[in-house]
């Protein structure tokens, strides 16, 4: 089975998203792609500012994205383009009434939507902007069983936990993951943010022993340059496949059972853990 985990930039317009989308699933596909993973506010674009966000200044407002139905045509669109593929792609979700909005992804192929998340760690600067998620779900798809993960949701362990535990082989992470807004470094590799998102993503595949597939935004949008970074981890810890700053495609073949199962032939993380012990 190959895999690709995709970096590249999005914007506030839809209609602009949506062929950015056809291109990158049509590069994909020639490419026999299976299971494409687009990044955070490939949807409508992320957030422009984490320093002082405010929805209600009308003068702030471009802030934030578009608000858009799950079960609408945006969504039914990229499931048209994805057909035979499995294929995650994140959006800001309408809430059921004027300020309350969830960030969100969906999984999806040609017959409809696999499995949903909201992500439940709401980091400083959009925790004011966000409803939080509630709970972590897997879910069965032609694939095998996935599980999602958006942003900052990597940075807590028991988030994949929670996902491992429910099943999951292959962990898709979508991000709009930005370079550090407080020590900016004068070259990317460098960048504290930049060994933090490759930190967790290879640390959540080890410990869980799963597959991670892990997309993110790239180039600017606002105040916030992002990191782009996309990569394949595998059960390990090894990056199988990486993209660096700019946009790209991190595309691997795949076993997932043999792989898991070859992680797992010894130390079995899951097996060994001791929650009695575990406080929180």
């Amino acid at each position: 089975m190959r895999v690709a985990a995709a970096a590249a930039n999005f914007t506030r317009d839809v209609a602009f998203d949506l062929e950015r989308i056809g291109v990158i699933v049509a590069h994909a596909r020639e490419q026999g792609v299976s299971v494409l993973v687009l990044p955070d506010g490939a949807l409508g674009g992320y957030v422009h500012d984490l320093r002082s966000p405010d929805p209600a200044d009308p003068d702030d407002g471009a802030v934030l994205p578009p608000e858009l139905d799950p079960d609408g045509p945006e969504v039914r669109a990229v499931a048209a383009l994805a057909r035979e593929m499995v294929v995650c792609v994140g959006f800001c979700e309408a809430g059921p009434e004027p300020g309350v909005r969830w960030n969100s992804a969906v999984c999806l192929t040609g017959d409809g939507v696999l499995g949903r998340h909201r992500k439940v760690h709401q980091p400083a600067g959009v925790a004011g902007l966000f409803a939080a998620g509630d709970g972590f779900t897997a879910f069965d798809t032609p694939a095998g069983r996935m599980g999602m993960l958006i942003d900052h949701d990597k940075t807590f362990p028991e988030s994949a936990r929670s996902l491992a535990l429910d099943g999951a082989q292959l962990l898709a992470c979508l991000s709009a993951w930005p370079t550090s807004l407080t020590n900016r470094a004068p070259r990317m590799a460098q960048d504290r943010q930049a060994r933090l998102f490759d930190l967790y993503d290879q640390s959540r595949a080890a410990e869980n022993q799963v597959l991670l597939i892990s997309a993110n935004q790239s180039g600017r949008n606002g105040s916030l340059h992002f990191l782009g970074r996309a990569k394949v981890v595998g059960p390990g810890g090894d990056i199988l496949a990486r993209t660096w700053s700019k946009g790209g495609l991190a595309v691997t073949d795949v076993e997932p059972d043999e792989m898991i199962a070859s992680a797992r032939a010894v130390l079995h993380h899951l097996k060994e853990r001791r929650p009695d012990l575990y406080r929180g």
